[in-house]
Order: structure tokens, then C-alpha cells, then sequence
């Protein structure tokens, strides 16, 4: 899987944009690929069935297989998938949509609108259980009241014919339609999510590809989807090999087309000696790592404690040495790129005697009068990884603190954060699934989000937050995010560490790849020559 939005710190070092291949299923009766015309990659494997459901993963989802009404192309424009035409209404409440004609699941049956419905009420059951429904579809009016168990539809859908759909929002805002690109408001086939509970081994879609093989723990194959509405992809086949050794390996002896570099190999391919210099590409992403302090358990109940801690971390050092000096540190939540991104915004600086001095004045008084500290990451068991060790080992030069580590297994981990079961901070980051600031200061940092894992509450910032989203003059409302974030970092509610880089290595003959800092359905871009 790739381009998780939540997720571990210690994989934030490592993020590069390769694909928009990620972990789904299917049968067995793949016809033998072409060689010539099949793009080949490396990935890994989920053992959480959550992570295919688009309804419950917390990654960027399967864009081959699965598609919505709206997505990315690859310059980050919104573009119509399975919603040809929409209109919406003056008072910028109402959206009509309307849904392709030649618009197909793969089994070849007409997509309508109750496909539509479908898949968004079952988002909302509560019964699913999904983390991300009242995100990124909770704008919509009912889906709050059926998420709560308090109505058994959603009552701001209503269906016109089979290929129109009427959607009604609580208010305008001018971020709705870009919600729309997250897995959440994809369009599933309702008999093939009712055909067993491993329904997702042979997902019936409606995109550009149709996974039509998963050995597991070896391969999965993808096949062009030839009723595909815009089209058959050029590229036929895509092959994503499954823990068959490093990506850089692969890619030197020629068994995969496109990986990611790592920070520790970087240097050799930047040099221009290298034979394979020109085959990187190399940009910015739109992520964020940070450690959240959970501001419901002591001593991150107090924010002299917060302070401390973020005062008490040498970014530079931290990139320097952990990630071989390859990112940009975060001073506060947006990245480079990112709409609303300031160089004025006043960030917390490293300063080990202010930070020393912030814990005396604390409730607490000091590291001695601190509870014990509980810092959860996603690892195996007692191995700490080199950026965790890199953090406590800073936290207990300048604070004088002492700090246990919490494994929790990595195919676990994020669903543990949502249940709650983590110590007073843990490890993470946020990758934009659009972009927006709304995307990282709302949706992480308004009161009871169900993003906001740390149970941060300011209610000026709500005010603030909450006034940002309908408004629609477009600096008016920059500005009003850069306030917001302003109100973050002072509030110290996680501590931010990077912004990281992307680089990926791309063989000559793979053709249309662009980096994109957002997760983009990019293969159906792409076309092999002379392979």
C-alpha cells in the first residue's frame, strides 16, 4: 500500500510516489502478460482486511480497481469520472450529478445512481465502522444522524433517475467536491460486497483496471479494463511483485520499471556519474510527519509540557542525521506546495534552556514530578527504530525524562490509534488526500474529528475552522487558515518533525510518469515504448 494518510513516523522518512497500485484481490484466470506491454513494480501486503474495504482503509485506496464520481489528474485539477456533468445550485448547497452512460462495474453492468447511494449509506452504517465517513463525507446532510445510528438512510441523497443524483450539503463549501476523490466516496458493486466477507479478493469496479490474479505474499496482477469510459489504458497489464527483496535491487536488475529511493542511497544517484542519474525524478509531496501528545492524559494536559517537548527537538539535526539529510523541517502543518504554506508563520524554535524552563514552570514542575511516559510507535517487538530512538534520545539530553516505547504491530497500528490504545504520544503523519489546507488543519485539528487521534480541543480554532469553511473568497479564507495554524503550533498539540521528499527512479521506457505529491490513478496515464 501506499501514501497512507495516517501513518507511522518511522515510514515517513521513506515516502516516495511511486504508484496508485495498493493491496486488493482477486481470482486466479490471468491470461499470460506481454512482456512488452506490462509495467512492473514492487509492493507488500496487508494483513488487515480493512485495508481493502474503501469504505474502512486508511490508505489512498485501490484506484485501478475502484473509482468515484470525481478524481486527480495528474496536474492535481478535479476532473469527472463517473460523473460526466454536475451543477450546483446558487446558493452553493445542492449539487445534481450525472452519471456516464457508458459508465460500467467490470462484470459489464450499467453503473446508476443507487450504486451511488449504496456505497455511501453502507460508508455511513454504523456497522462498517469506518474511520473516515464523517471526514470525508460528512458534509452531506444525514450522514451524521446514520453514522450515529439515529436514521437508517442518508437523507440529503435522493436519486432523479438511474443516472441522476441530487445531493444536498449543509452548507456551501468550496472543498466538497475534492472530498470526493477519497476512497470513502468510491462506488462499489452492492452483490459483490455481499457475496462473502472476502468480497474484496474479487472486487467487481469500475476502474481503469481489473485485478484478475493475487497469489498472496508473491504477486498481483492487474489487466486493462477495455470497457473502461474513458477509454482502454495503454499500458495492458500491471504486475505488482510482492515482498520479492528491496525496490532499488529490483529495479538495478531490471525486475521492476519504477521504485522509490531511499535517503541512505540518495547521494549515489544524484551524482552525475551515476548511469542511472538520468532515470531520477525528484519533487516535493504534500506530507507532514509529527508526534501527537494526547492532550487528554497527563503531563501533555498541559501546554507548557507541549512546548517543552516540541523546544526540545533539533530538527535540522534530526534530518540530518536520521534521514541523511534528505527533507525540509516542519515548523508547522502545512507543506511546501500546499495553499495556505507560509514562510512568515512563527514556529517553535529548538531551544533546549526555554524548553527546560517551560517544564519547571509546568504544573508538574519539572521531570521528576512527570508521570511515566509511554511514547507508541508501529514496530516489531523491542526494536526501536532509528527515528524514535533519534527523538527520545533529544527528549532525554534536554529534558532529563526517561520514556518507554510501545510496539504495536504495523498492520494494527493505525487502527489501534483510532481505538485509543496508545500512550501519552505516538508516531505519525499526514500525507494530503487533496490539496487543501481544510484537509490538514480541519480535519486534524478540529474538536472531535475523527482525524484528531489526540484529543485536542481549542474552541477559538473551531470558530476559526468552522468560518473557513464556507467561506468563499479565496484569499479571505487562505488567510484564515494561516491563523488557524498559527494556533496549532503555539498550542503545541503534536510536535512537528519534517516535510518529507520524494524520489523515485523511472526506466526510460516507461513513458507519462509525473511525481505527483498526491495519489493519482497515474497508470491509466502512462504508456511503455520500446520496452
Amino acid at each position: 500500500m501506499k501514501h497512507r494518510r495516517l501513518i507511522p513516523l518511522a515510514l515517513m522518512v521513506a515516502i516516495a510516489l511511486v504508484s496508485s497500485v495498493v493491496c486488493s484481490t482477486t481470482t486466479s484466470s490471468a491470461q499470460p502478460a506481454n512482456p512488452n506491454n506490462t509495467l512492473v513494480l514492487a509492493g507488500g501486503e496487508s494483513t488487515n482486511p480493512r485495508s481493502y474495504d474503501p469504505a474502512t482503509t486508511h490508505t489512498s485506496g485501490d484506484k485501478l480497481v475502484f473509482s468515484g464520481l470525481v478524481s486527480l489528474d495528474p496536474q492535481l485539477n478535479l476532473v469527472p469520472e463517473l460523473a460526466e456533468t454536475w451543477e450546483v445550485s446558487p446558493d452553493g448547497a445542492v449539487y445534481t450529478f450525472h452519471i456516464r452512460q457508458n459508465a460500467k462495474f467490470h462484470d459489464g453492468r450499467p453503473v446508476t445512481a443507487r450504486d451511488v447511494v449504496y456505497s455511501w449509506e453502507r460508508a455511513a452504517d454504523p456497522q462498517v465502522g469506518s474511520d473516515t465517513v464523517l471526514t470525508y463525507l460528512g458534509d452531506i446532510v444525514g450522514v451524521r444522524e446514520m453514522a450515529s445510528g439515529a436514521a437508517d438512510h442518508i437523507s440529503g441523497l435522493e436519486i432523479l433517475d438511474d443516472h441522476t443524483l441530487q445531493v444536498t450539503i449543509d452548507a456551501p463549501k468550496p472543498y466538497f467536491l475534492l472530498k470526493l476523490t477519497y476512497p470513502t466516496g468510491f462506488v462499489l458493486d452492492q452483490a459483490n460486497v455481499e457475496s462473502g466477507e472476502e468480497w474484496f479478493r474479487e472486487p467487481n469496479g469500475t476502474g481503469p483496471y481489473k485485478l484478475v490474479e493475487w497469489k498472496r505474499f508473491e504477486s498481483m496482477v492487474y489487466q486493462a479494463n477495455p470497457d473502461f469510459y474513458f477509454g482502454e489504458p495503454q499500458i495492458q497489464t500491471v504486475v505488482v511483485q510482492l515482498y520479492s527483496g528491496a525496490g532499488i535491487r529490483l529495479y538495478e536488475s531490471g525486475d521492476i520499471d519504477i521504485t522509490g529511493v531511499p535517503a541512505y542511497t540518495l547521494d549515489r544517484y544524484l551524482d552525475p556519474s551515476e548511469p542511472m542519474h538520468n532515470e531520477l525524478v525528484s519533487g516535493v509531496n504534500l506530507c507532514t510527519g509529527y508526534v501527537v501528545f494526547d492532550v487528554t492524559q497527563p503531563p501533555f494536559d498541559d501546554v507548557k509540557v507541549r512546548q517543552a517537548f516540541s523546544m526540545a527537538f533539533d530538527r535540522q539535526k534530526y534530518i540530518d542525521v536520521v534521514l541523511h539529510g534528505v527533507g525540509l523541517p516542519a515548523r508547522g502543518i502545512y507543506p511546501p506546495a500546499l495553499p495556505g504554506f507560509s514562510l512568515d508563520l512563527e514556529g517553535l524554535p529548538f531551544d533546549p534552556e526555554q524548553a527546560r524552563q517551560l517544564l519547571a514552570d509546568s504544573k508538574y514542575g519539572g521531570p521528576d514530578g512527570l508521570p511515566l511516559l509511554v511514547y507508541t510507535n508501529g514496530g516489531l517487538g523491542s526494536y526501536v527504530d532509528p527515528s524514535t530512538a533519534a527523538l527520545i534520545a533529544m527528549w532525554e539530553q534536554y529534558l532529563g525524562v526517561t520514556i518507554t516505547v510501545e510496539n504495536i504491530e504495523p498492520n494494527i497500528y493505525i487502527e489501534e490509534l483510532y481505538a485509543g490504545h496508545h500512550g501519552q504520544m505516538f508516531a505519525t503523519g499526514w500525507c494530503a488526500d487533496y490539496p487543501d489546507p481544510e484537509n490538514f488543519a480541519d480535519v486534524l485539528f478540529h474538536t472531535g474529528s475523527e482525524q484528531n487521534n489526540g484529543g485536542y480541543s481549542n474552541p477559538e480554532l473551531d470558530a476559526l475552522l468552522e468560518q473557513a469553511r464556507v467561506e468563499q473568497g479565496v484569499s479571505k479564507r487562505i488567510a484564515l487558515y494561516q491563523q488557524a495554524e498559527q494556533i496549532i503550533v503555539q498550542d503545541a498539540p503534536v510536535l512537528f518533525t519534517v516535510h518529507s521528499l520524494s524520489y523515485v527512479l523511472v526506466k526510460p521506457y516507461v513513458k507519462g510518469y509525473v511525481l505527483t505529491p498526491i495519489d493519482i490513478p497515474l497508470e491509466r496515464y502512462m504508456w511503455l515504448e520500446n520496452k
